[in-house]
Formats: C-alpha cells, structure tokens, sequence
C-alpha cells in the first residue's frame, strides 16, 4: 500500500515539474516579437475586448436600449430566433468598410430593422471595434449541437467495476459472500451489452434532429400562412424517388416581389439574392437520410400509395424550424407496412395486377389488402 501512495506522489511531481514556468516580463520583452508587431496584437486584443463589451452592452454608462447580443445569438439556441446572428453580421460585413457597416446599421432600409434600431448611435471608432470582435466570430460555428453524456467514460467504468469484481473473485477474494462479485459482473456486464446494442442500432438514425439551416426558411410561413402547396417547391415527389430541393430560382418567383420578412426583415430573403447574383448554391442541411443500402422512392408511397407527407415527416406546415419527427428505422416502416390498408378499388395502379386478390376481395374472402400483402415484408423492396 505504500509502495502505491509513493509512485502516486512521484507522478504528482513529475506533473508539476513538467509545467512551464512563466517568464518575467524582462525575458519577454528580449524574446519575443519586436515592439511594433506586439503594439499591433495589443491593439487588436483590446479592440476586440472593447468591441465584445459593446455588442454585449457591458460598457459603464448605463441606457435604456437594449444590447445586440439580446438580439443576435452568439451561442446555439433551441428557440428559433429571426435576427440574423452575429455570426451571420461577421459574414456579411467581414470585407466590408465601417462606412457600410454604419449605414446598414444606423440607416437601415428595412421596415422591421429600423423599427428595431431607432436610438443607436455609434461611433466610427466604436463601431470598428464592434467588427473587430464579430472578426473573430467568423471562423466559430454556430451551429453545434449541445454536448451529451459521453457513453464511452460509462463504459469503461463499467469495465473497470468487472475487472475488479472478475479480479476478487478468482485471487485477492477479500467479498466474504461471492454472490456479490458474481451479480456485480452479471449487471455490469449485461448493462454494457445493452449499451452496445442500442448504440449499434442507432447508428445513422436522427429523430428530433433539427439543425440551424442557412437560411432561416419558415414552412409554416410558406405553406400555413401563405397557403403554398407543397408541392410547388417538391416538385418531383410525384415522379422521382426524391422529393427534391427547389432552386433559389424557384425561390424569385416570389422573392423578386416580397422583399421583407414579416419575421426575419430583409436580411434571410438577401441571401437568396447573394446566391443568385453570386451564382452560388445554399447549402442546405439535410434532415431525413435512410443509409446507403436502404432503398426508399416517394413517387411509389406519395403518388402511388396516396400517403400524406405528415404520415413520415410530421406536421411540417407548423414548423418554423424542420426537425426529424419518426426515427425512420426498418421496425417503423414494416409496422406500417402491416397497418396500412391498400385501396385496391379506387387506385387504378392496382387495376391490371394482383388479379388474386382482386377476386378474394370480391367474394369477401379477405376484407381489405395491406401493404405487406402485395410485397411489403419483401426483403429485395428495400435492399437489393
């Protein structure tokens, strides 16, 4: 036991032996950059603190208006928020002058910004500071998800209590009663084949996934308040196995005329205007993916089987925000394969196949038909 209280001090020692100790500020001044290259990091370190305490209205005289932060998000938030984030402002004006940069801000052509901007008033200087500091946002993501409990350290903690319990059980056997080491190892041990298992059968799935898109696009905005069909913007969900992404050409047909947000104010609907005029593509994030080796068509379920979109994909016309709402494993699928009724009368894709069961409907033989009657439990439908 001592033994082991002596080599735990050693590695103590050798830690904090192996800590650097600072210089004093005669040594750095001989070591390190010469004085004109420090001033300059000295200047932009202070302009970025002094411009960090600007947007985050931590500054000594007190006012009434409200800080920028209290409006564009620094950090990922769960609550949809349509001020552009300060991410976003580093990206738009990050090669922009401060003359730009003031007039966007303090002269605003928007309805919904200058309503949100009356009584700002910045200085040249403080407005340069400002964007020293949303410099330094540029390169940060926003859009991270929040950090869980990481399973792994679970784990091998686990491990660990096996190893002790498997260790006193065949030598030290210091456990009076071995019942105890065996049930350790019993729960321990199941405890991590479950682990195992649920990781393995999560992988590649995504329910409630919900990442921030780039541009803040509403479907309840477009299909709920401004009643468009889904369909004009997926245009090939009837004909094609994706239901695909418009173009933001698609997206001028309305665009070119509605110019503000009620929302969002002119700053999401611009970047569809920047992509058009800069001939680039909006990188959308995409939410609902099966894996590789799962094949999935929407023409045969949105056109054929007549399924409503909200049957996969949840009532999208109320989200702001799209999230993955089934977990879209195979369990899910052949359960509503098992469920799901086929209307064999009225669809006339049925008409010219399945003559058998055509005839046991019409004696009364079986009294409906369901997917995993015509190929639904078929291994080949989905993997091939």
């Amino acid at each position: 036991m001592n033994k082991s209280y002596g080599l735990f001090y050693a590695l103590i020692i050798l830690f904090l032996l192996s800590i650097p100790v600072n210089l004093s500020a005669s040594e750095k001044d001989s070591t390190h950059v010469g004085d004109s290259e420090e001033s300059h990091f000295d200047y932009f370190l202070n302009a970025e603190k002094r411009g960090e305490r600007l947007f985050k209205g931590l500054t000594r005289a007190k006012s009434d208006l409200a800080s920028c932060v209290s409006c564009h998000n620094i950090n990922y938030s769960d609550t949809l928020n349509w001020n552009p984030s300060a991410h976003d402002i580093s990206a738009s004006y990050a090669n922009k002058s401060i003359a730009d940069f003031k007039s966007v801000l303090m002269s605003p052509l928007g309805k919904k910004m200058e309503e949100s901007h009356v009584g700002y008033s910045f200085t040249d200087e403080e407005l340069g500071y400002i964007k020293t500091y949303l410099a330094t946002l540029e390169a940060d993501t926003l859009y991270e998800t929040k950090p869980k409990v990481n399973n792994i350290i679970l784990f091998f903690f686990l491990g660990a209590i096996i190893t002790m319990a498997l260790i006193d059980l065949f030598f030290t056997k210091k456990i009076r009663y071995k019942l105890i080491p065996i049930l350790i190892f019993i729960f321990a041990f199941g405890y991590q084949i479950q682990m195992l298992a649920e990781g393995a059968m999560a992988l590649g799935r995504k329910q409630n996934y919900q990442p921030a898109q780039p541009i803040k696009f509403s479907h309840k905005v477009h299909a709920t308040d401004n009643k468009i069909d889904c369909r004009y913007c997926h245009t090939t969900v009837d004909d094609s196995k994706s239901a695909g992404i418009p173009h933001v050409n698609l997206c001028m047909n309305c665009h070119v005329i509605v110019r503000e947000g009620t929302n969002s104010g002119k700053f999401e609907i611009n970047k569809i205007h920047a992509a058009i005029e800069n001939n680039t593509s909006v990188e959308w994030i995409r939410i609902h993916q099966l894996p590789d080796h799962v094949y999935f068509n929407h023409a045969q379920h949105a056109n054929v089987g007549k399924r409503e979109c909200q049957e996969c994909h949840g009532i999208v016309e109320e989200m702001h925000v799209i999230k993955q709402v089934e977990d879209l494993s195979m369990g899910w699928c052949l359960d509503c394969h098992d469920k799901t009724a086929v209307d064999f009368q009225a669809n006339g894709y049925y008409s010219e196949s399945f003559k058998k069961l055509h005839e046991e409907l019409a004696t009364g033989a079986i009294d409906s038909v369901r997917v995993t009657d015509i190929g639904g439990r078929e291994c080949a439908r989905c993997h091939y």
